[in-house]
């Protein structure tokens, strides 16, 4: 049995529970889980993120930080784009097929345990998301790291991560997602995102609309933990385009860091950097000033896979997970910044638990005459809303009819979309695409872009 076959296996082992969009408000199971295998998550320092965008890409700049100053690393981010095992990386790359497979093999029976008990209360038994989390924690104490970058995977209070107390907790910008399990307002949310802030730790937050700034603040203030918020004690001092990403000077908790270069488009992803720099020095104590070779050197080697990411040029084609309106908003600025384009073609497909109207008109209003055609596709994921309604959501919201075009399958929604834009006579097209993570995570994969 290759190890290639192990993963696959696990992997359909893991979907054989409930799945990730039905995570459970809960975490005594996991608490439980923890205890009997030793308390895996208290084997080493955390780094905890939570926030409605931008978490994964602050994750891998922490973690390349960490790692440019010598520390080995864990990181656990969702969901994957390629491959399970993208969600648990070690020293900046997938845990190995070997690895994933020997812990898995090693953590089961354990976990039938928890299992047993939450059947015998008539409780769900684990769910995937929750098994992931525990596979996490147990590989990371494994190997074993120095720190470990947790994401969260939904909210924060009843998170599975929040079994792990960060000893850094870090909020990136909050808006209105999943509002149906997390609340109809930004203040709402960060109350529930809130919940990762922990008594010994240190909050480090990105700029926040004022009603979730001012849940965190109380937060921070209950259980007596230092805060930094960007835009008062550090932030983007300023920013210009370079090739490649943009040069950026950063005003840290602690120091000033001029002229980096981040490989990565976006005034969003600048701000990312502001945030990963502040959590860095929060983490080392928060007084010094981080060396600037160092933090150079982390960042020059940082990549975000699936955001605002080149997967192919003559014709450029973007993908870009952006999966909610805030998160679209931020990419098209990005987009009419950093590229020239005189025409994108924009392939999208979103998810039915996402706010489709929102995002449509979002995409219409942020990208405007700069986006002619649209191509409502789907992915394979059963959660897709089906590529004909999308195309008829898009005519009620004024797209026009002849800018619409419709391909149920996602390698003929490229092919017209590559053909639509090398029509364009000054070869300044580009294509975007966009809408739902499962469907950027194809389109890489049919673009060669197997490794995340």
């Amino acid at each position: 049995m290759t190890d290639e076959f192990s993963v696959e296996s696990v992997y359909a082992e893991l979907l054989g529970r409930a799945p990730e969009n039905k995570m459970e408000p809960r975490l005594a199971p996991l608490r439980r889980a923890m205890d009997i295998l030793g308390e895996p998550q208290k084997a080493y320092p955390i780094i905890h993120i939570t926030g409605t965008n931008g978490k994964t890409s602050t994750a891998r700049m922490i973690e390349a930080g960490l790692r440019a100053h010598g520390l080995s690393t864990g990181r656990y981010t969702s969901p994957h784009l390629s491959k399970v095992t993208e969600r648990i990386s070690i020293d900046g790359a997938p845990v190995s097929d070997a690895t994933f497979v020997r812990i898995w093999d090693e953590i089961r029976p354990y976990l039938q345990i928890v299992d047993g008990e939450l059947e015998a209360k008539g409780q769900p038994r684990l769910t995937y998301f929750e098994c992931l989390t525990i596979l996490g924690f147990a590989v990371f104490a494994d190997q074993p790291v120095n720190v470990a970058v947790i994401e969260v995977g939904l909210g924060g209070i009843t998170d599975a991560t929040n079994v792990g107390d960060g000893q850094v907790s870090v909020i990136t910008p909050i808006s209105l997602d999943h509002t149906d399990l997390l609340g109809d307002t930004t203040g709402d949310i960060a109350y529930e995102k809130a919940g990762i802030i922990k008594p010994g730790g240190f909050l480090i937050s990105a700029a926040q609309p004022m009603d979730a700034a001012q849940v965190l603040l109380e937060k921070a203030k209950e259980t007596q933990v230092p805060f930094r918020f960007e835009g008062v004690e550090f932030g983007v001092e300023s920013r210009t385009v370079a090739v490649g990403g943009q040069m950026v000077n950063i005003k840290g908790i602690a120091g000033r860091y001029e002229d980096l270069l981040l490989p990565l488009h976006g005034a969003h992803q600048a701000e990312n950097a502001a945030v990963a720099i502040a959590a860095l020095e929060a983490f080392f104590g928060g007084e010094k000033a981080l060396d600037q070779e160092i933090l150079q050197e982390a960042f020059a080697s940082v990549t975000s896979p699936g955001r605002l990411e080149v997967v192919r040029t003559a014709p450029t084609i973007i993908v870009d997970a952006a999966h909610n309106p805030e998160g679209i908003r931020v990419s098209a600025e990005a987009i009419h910044e950093a590229f020239s384009f005189t025409k994108l073609v924009v392939v999208v497909g979103v998810l039915r638990e996402k706010d489709a109207e929102e995002i449509l008109r979002q995409l219409k209003e942020s990208l405007g005459d700069l986006a002619e055609e649209y191509c409502f596709t789907q992915s394979n994921s059963p959660r897709a809303v089906p590529a004909e309604d999308l195309a008829e959501l898009a005519v009620d919201l004024g797209f026009g009819e002849d800018n619409i075009h419709v391909a149920e399958k996602l390698d003929d929604a490229l092919e017209w979309a590559v053909e639509r834009a090398e029509a364009n006579e000054d070869l300044a097209g580009g294509i975007l695409v966009t809408g739902s993570i499962t469907l950027v995570a194809e389109a890489r994969i049919l673009l060669g872009k197997a490794d995340a």
